[in-house]
Order: C-alpha cells, then sequence, then structure tokens
C-alpha cells in the first residue's frame, strides 16, 4: 500500500507526462461531520465527530479509453462507509483504494456505451435514484456493459446496464458469492416536466446456506444486517426486482422540485413474506451556486428480506433492514466550492419494534 501511495503522489506532482493522457480530471471532496445519536432506550446519546476524504484521477486517454483511481478514508472497514471517526489519540488516519477501473467506449456505439472493468462508485456503475438498494459510498467491483449513461446521469431515452460483480472469493469456486445486475429505464420530457422511469433485477447468488462471513471478512461476527437467518446462516436468497421513477419541473421563479420513489420486492424461491421495501421522496431547491439552497424529505419502508442488507444504507437505524422512518435534509452553498448541510432521521429499528433511532448530522463539504 505504502508503495502504492507513493505511486499515486509522484503522478500528482510530475502530471505523468504522456503524450495520449491530456485530460487528467483530478477530482476530490473533503466532508467533515459532527454526528449525534440516540436510542429510545438509552439515556445517553454517542456523540462523533467523523471526516470523509476522497481524491481520485480520472483521465480521458483517448476518444475510446478512459481510466479511473481514486483513494479515500478506510472509515469502518465496511463497504458502505467512508467515514473516518476522529479520536485515537491523535493517530493517523487509514487510506484505502476506493475505486479503480478501465472504462472502454468504442466509437462505434457513437460514444453511447461502456464497456467497465474494475472497481466504480456504485452511483457510476448503476441507475440509482436513491439508498433502498444501494448506499451511496458503495463501490461495486467486476464487469459492466452501460448503454446511454455518462457517470452518474443518464442521458435522454433509453438506458441500459448490465453486470457481474465479485462479492468475496473462496477457495471452492462453486461458492464464491456474486451477483447478476440487469437495469433498463427511459429519461424524458413531457412540456416542463423532466422524468426518468425504469427497472433493475439483482440475481445474488450462494446466499443461502452460509454464514455471515459469506460478504468477506469484514462481515464476519457483524451479524445478518436485519436478514432472516438460523442457526448461523442466512435462510435465504436474494432476487430483488426493483421499480424506480423521478418527476421534476421548476416553479414559479426557477425554483426547481423533484419528486422521486423506489420498490423493491425479493421474488427468490422460499421468500414469502417480509419481503417487500420503498422509498418516497420530494426535494426542492439545488444548491449548485453560491447562495443556492435545497430541501429533501423522504419516508422509508424495509422489511427483513426485501434486499440484502449489508449493502443498503449504512444510516437508516443504524444500517440493514427491518425498519422505516422519514429523513428530512437542508443544504446550503455558503461560498464557491463549499456547502453546509443539516439532516435528521427518526426511524424505527425494527418494524413490528417499540425502539427509535434518532440521528442529527451537520456536514460541511469543499469539493475540488
Amino acid at each position: 500500500m505504502k508503495k502504492f501511495l507513493t505511486l499515486f503522489a509522484f503522478l500528482l506532482v510530475s502530471g505523468w507526462s504522456t503524450a495520449h493522457a491530456v485530460d487528467w480530471n483530478w477530482k476530490g471532496d473533503v466532508r467533515y461531520r459532527y454526528e449525534s445519536k440516540i436510542k429510545s432506550d438509552d439515556d445517553n446519546s454517542r456523540d462523533r465527530h467523523r471526516i470523509r476524504v476522497r481524491l481520485g484521477v480520472y483521465p480521458w486517454i483517448t476518444e475510446e479509453l478512459s481510466a479511473g483511481v481514486q483513494l479515500s478514508t478506510a472509515g469502518s472497514g465496511d463497504p458502505v462507509s467512508r467515514n473516518q471517526t476522529l479520536g485515537d489519540g491523535f493517530t493517523a488516519k487509514d487510506i484505502n483504494l476506493n475505486e479503480a477501473f478501465i472504462d472502454y467506449h468504442p466509437m462505434f456505439f457513437d460514444g453511447k456505451a461502456n464497456f467497465l472493468l474494475g472497481k466504480r462508485a456504485v452511483k457510476s456503475t448503476l441507475i440509482r435514484v436513491n439508498d433502498l438498494v444501494w448506499d451511496s459510498d458503495l463501490t461495486l467491483e467486476g464487469m459492466s456493459f452501460q448503454f446511454g449513461k455518462k457517470g452518474s446521469k443518464q442521458r435522454s431515452g433509453l438506458n441500459a446496464v448490465v453486470g457481474y460483480y465479485i462479492i468475496d472469493e473462496l477457495k471452492k469456486s462453486e461458492s464464491d458469492p456474486f451477483f447478476w445486475a440487469a437495469q433498463l429505464a427511459y429519461t424524458g420530457q413531457a412540456g416542463d416536466l423532466g422524468f426518468m422511469f425504469g427497472a433493475g433485477y439483482y440475481d445474488y447468488n450462494n446466499i443461502a446456506g452460509a454464514g455471515d462471513d459469506v460478504l468477506g471478512d469484514w462481515a464476519d461476527g457483524e451479524g445478518f444486517f436485519g436478514n432472516s437467518n438460523s442457526g448461523g446462516e442466512y435462510d435465504f436468497d436474494y432476487n430483488t426486482l426493483e421499480l424506480f421513477a423521478n418527476v421534476g419541473g421548476k416553479f414559479t421563479g426557477n425554483l426547481p422540485w423533484k419528486l422521486y420513489g423506489q420498490y423493491a420486492m425479493n421474488v427468490a424461491d422460499g421468500v414469502e413474506e417480509d419481503d417487500k421495501g420503498y422509498v418516497i421522496g420530494f426535494k426542492l431547491g439545488k444548491a449548485k451556486k453560491v447562495g443556492q439552497w435545497e430541501l429533501d424529505a423522504n419516508y422509508s419502508y424495509i422489511e427483513k428480506d426485501a434486499v440484502l442488507g449489508a449493502y443498503t444504507d449504512s444510516d437508516r437505524w443504524g444500517g440493514g433492514t427491518d425498519g422505516q422512518g422519514i429523513e428530512i435534509g437542508g443544504k446550503y452553498h455558503l461560498v464557491q466550492n463549499m456547502t453546509l448541510g443539516l439532516k435528521y432521521l427518526g426511524h424505527e429499528i425494527g418494524i413490528d419494534s417499540d425502539e427509535n433511532l434518532h440521528v442529527l448530522q451537520a456536514d460541511m463539504v469543499v469539493k475540488f
């Protein structure tokens, strides 16, 4: 890892001069977060100061070839967090490889298709409306084919994604956990309204009957993230069907708004209950430029086996499935490249439980 960091720093200083790599596209962000959590059965809150740092380079090498490498704070060692809690006696914080991918976009597809290999952020890999199925910090590993998708955005018209993603590599290849993904969506305009609707299907393999370490060493002993289990093993496979959509426009005065929703259902054999989940939300404004603001509110409901709990949002009810509640957040663009944000999350831990979790997050984010 030290050798890799040395090489990365050398490239940053030298520019790695080459006749073909004409546009390096350096990107990064730093987030400082104060977070306070309190459970209904606990008189004391947990207060943390946390940072998230990401620095990457995304060279456009030729008209048909690009790539990306990104380093980030290591987070808590799981795939759905890049937050590093401050403390531990001022010790240095870990930096890990967060993205490393090749993007081949042949000219015969007129620039509308991408063949991706490697590790890449989920929002740039799959079509993602919100975090019902995928946490925003997740970076998938494997192979993807995209049509009509450009980074985290979708072009007008038809968009499609097909992918194969490796969860872990075990000694016996027939039991390696992995999943297939297929998505189809349409993005368009109807008068003053913009819209997008689509569907996705995620077919997991070798989950049922496996222990919690099937997701990798990071999950060993961490439980099953809300999913049904018995005898230390997952009870079911997860073949999740997702429907998603959004519609938006502008109020008088050019104030943008967007209504969005997701619905997910596990259609794997043997799953007959606790198999559904949804998120519905509304966003007002867009904090893109200095002086602009935005508000976002949503309600989420996820039953135990609607999705594989390890990869859904890590902030709701402490992460995983089996919960419901609201999120209300706001953001303000204070100065160039810096935003301030505040979010409240109020959720039930367990749909049939009386236990609640209240979370307050205050963020300062600088992008460069």
